[in-house]
């Protein structure tokens, strides 16, 4: 296994990706409470990387993590979702944004499991199947958000996350990456 990406080199080439270093450019300005650009458009980044491919090589959206719990109401989500959309637009790339605050609202109808009710948009970060993924930037401070490291990332190891031990999902999941990237090995 390669050496593990440092955070200076996983933020430098999730920017490679043209739209992940627009969309870091503009969010602040959303205001959006506790704002992360997540999940796949920032790991797929590197794993197109460690694959030679280009950055943005079969990335099917971006996902916006904020948190507010002032509102819980899907008129409230989706009142952020158009007014992001509309200034987003001009990127022609299909945004995910998702107010982790009511996550466990819609979580167990559509995916028919728990899920609990989040205090923060990283805490919605921490929750994704496989825990090598759980990758988010603060788009305010340009943080990186790793809570497992880069090491799994790097190696391409895909382990079920023990805060959403949901076996068939995860498998789906780390097999339909697997047909992506070869090289990831499932845990």
């Amino acid at each position: 296994m390669a050496r593990p990406l440092t955070t200076e080199e996983f933020l430098a080439i999730a920017k490679q990706n043209p739209r992940n270093a627009e969309l870091l450019k503009r969010l602040p300005a959303l205001g959006l409470n506790q704002c992360h650009l997540a999940a796949g458009c920032l790991f797929q980044a590197a794993w197109n990387h460690l694959s030679g491919q280009p950055v943005d090589w079969g990335v099917s959206d971006y996902d916006i993590f904020y948190f507010d719990d002032r509102d819980l109401s899907w008129e409230a989500e989706d009142a952020v979702i158009q007014h992001a959309s509309a200034k987003l637009a001009d990127l022609g790339a299909k945004i995910e944004l998702k107010n982790q605050a009511r996550v466990h609202l819609w979580f167990p109808k559509r995916f028919n499991a728990p899920y609990p009710q989040l205090h923060s948009a990283r805490d919605g970060i921490d929750r994704y199947l496989i825990p090598c993924t759980c990758v988010g930037i603060e788009v305010r401070s340009g943080e990186l958000y790793a809570p497992n490291g880069l090491e799994d990332l790097t190696g391409g190891i895909l382990r079920i996350n023990p805060l959403l031990p949901q076996p068939e999902m995860f498998l789906r999941k780390a097999q339909s990456y697997q047909e992506r990237w070869p090289w990831l090995t499932i845990a």
